[in-house]
């Protein structure tokens, strides 16, 4: 045990190690990202402005530019940029043979990856992020419920949302990428999947607009826990038993797609075939 544990640590360190070498591009990058706020900020008004109402789906303006930040925030911890089609190339190109003979657990490998991405992304867009949330702060002023908001239970909900929403984009996008076990070609698969959870993610819109029937369907799907259900919980728009249920679902999903990756990857070692030194 403490020998997997001490190999687990080190695989983590060394992860941590080059990403921080190469990453100094954190801080501007992340500031850049931000820009488009900018550009919802007027399309927005342009929206609340020809509707003539106040509200829309119980968002004031303000709380839709918040809502726009907090998704953002989110997305960066759900996000797995490259993860699935790199998860493809090992495949196609015969890299994955190595976690046949090496003692070492693929998935468990690349998630060490992903946690070593995020805490160096962190460690130096922390400030970038906080500069932004305290010039934006006027945004989040008045927030509808702002006692049951501001409770230390709402808070912790919204951390544990950010991390299972960590864990659930990690082994969704594993899942699709184990998919090139069976068809070696997946771009255009992952590409359908990129532009649906875009839409069904909330990252576009507050899923709360959506009508019926397509709300109803939206929210048994997995997309919205990437983006969308993180900044509801903050603004306080699932309280209660409500919230409980939600982070059940979310749970489940999670542990859902951990098997199904679990399964693939098994399956996937059972009819992967490799010729040649």
């Amino acid at each position: 045990m403490y020998a997997r544990a001490a190999t687990w640590w080190t695989i983590l360190r060394i992860c941590l190690e080059e990403r921080l070498v190469y990453r100094g591009d954190f801080a501007l990058g992340t500031l850049m990202r931000f820009l488009p706020i900018v550009t919802q900020i007027f399309l927005w008004q342009a929206v609340f402005q020809a509707s003539g109402r106040s509200e829309l789906a119980g968002y004031a303006e303000p709380h839709v530019v918040a809502y726009y930040l907090l998704t953002m925030l989110s997305r960066a911890f759900s996000s797995m940029p490259g993860l699935a089609s790199g998860i493809t190339q090992q495949i196609r190109d015969g890299e994955v043979k190595k976690f046949l003979i090496q003692p070492v657990d693929m998935l468990s490998f690349l998630l060490l990856g992903r946690i070593a991405h995020k805490v160096a992304y962190y460690s130096v867009a922390t400030l970038p992020f906080a500069l932004v949330f305290f010039l934006c702060r006027g945004y989040f002023a008045e927030l509808p419920d702002t006692a049951a908001t501001h409770s230390l239970a709402t808070f912790a909900a919204f951390l544990a949302t950010l991390v299972m929403g960590f864990v659930l984009g990690y082994f969704l996008e594993a899942s699709l990428g184990l998919v090139g076990f069976w068809w070696l070609e997946v771009r255009s698969l992952l590409f359908v999947y990129m532009l649906l959870s875009f839409f069904l993610s909330g990252h576009m819109f507050p899923l709360d607009m959506l009508p019926e029937p397509w709300r109803s369907i939206v929210v048994v799907l997995p997309l919205q826990y990437l983006a969308y259900f993180p900044a509801a919980v903050f603004l306080g728009k699932v309280p209660g038993w409500e919230l409980v249920q939600g982070l059940c679902i979310e749970f489940a999903w999670l542990l859902f797609f951990v098997f199904t990756a679990r399964v693939m990857l098994y399956r996937g070692f059972k009819r992967y075939s490799g010729f040649g030194g």
